[in-house]
């Protein structure tokens, strides 16, 4: 195909990912105000209260969270035109190799958001509220605010989670090695406990949360490091 027909076919599927980003935002904005609804309901079970403090702020808040759910319901249809584009240019173990890492990724991303809504952030939100004990202080939130720290959660814990699939894939690739992962396990330690307390709101507690699966999936990654040089190794010899 010469220059002028890739140039033709990644317009194309520009054109697809957009318009699909585009009905999503519409469908996602439509929705926005029960979904914003049921995250408020979460936080008001604990003792929060919410306001906004400028009259465009709930809006805004509605325009972020169907940008968020644009993109998360999009992804599946990019990641396919992404795979549809290099296809020609791939061999038959690479394209399966794309495949794999896509869905694996798409998996480890859902994970990482479930474990962030179903055990983080209830234990962040109930001991952050648990400040106002006692002090004759009301927490009244800022409704953007808040809707902010919860979708910086849940893209935090989703990216994290997509470390042993980086790990994997970089060994796939020949540019990692399972024993480099051990040597580097201590200084590692120290830089994951500095990155989460970079990426994360301050506290000590978030800090915690987002650190100690972190070093949970560095371990996974050692292992599942392991495994795939075993096979390309065996694949080697066979």
């Amino acid at each position: 195909m010469p220059l002028t027909g890739h140039l033709k076919e990644l317009r194309d599927r520009i054109l697809v990912c957009a318009a699909v980003l585009a009905v999503g935002f519409g469908v996602c904005l439509a929705l926005a105000p029960r979904l914003i609804t049921h995250f408020t309901d979460m936080g008001r079970a604990l003792g929060y209260r919410f306001v906004y403090i400028a009259p465009q702020e709930l809006l805004m808040v509605y325009f972020s969270a169907a940008t968020v759910g644009a993109v998360a319901a999009a992804a599946p249809v990019i990641a396919w035109q992404v795979y549809a584009f290099c296809r020609p240019g791939l061999k038959k173990g690479e394209r399966a190799g794309m495949l794999a890492s896509l869905g694996a990724g798409a998996v480890c991303f859902c994970a990482g958001v479930a474990f962030a809504y179903f055990v983080s952030l209830p234990f962040m939100l109930r001991f952050l509220i648990a400040f106002s004990a006692g002090v004759h202080i009301t927490a009244a939130i800022s409704i953007a605010e808040y809707v902010h720290f919860l979708l910086t959660v849940f893209v935090i814990f989703g990216l994290v989670f997509e470390l042993p699939v980086l790990s994997v894939l970089l060994t796939a690739l020949g540019l990692l090695q399972p024993r480099w992962l051990q040597k580097g396990r201590r200084p590692m330690v120290v830089l994951i406990f500095v990155i989460a307390a970079v990426i994360t709101p301050p506290d000590v507690v978030s800090q915690v949360m987002v650190a100690v699966p972190m070093l949970a999936l560095y371990e996974l990654s050692i292992l599942l490091s392991r495994l795939c040089l075993r096979l390309k190794r065996k694949r080697k010899t066979e």
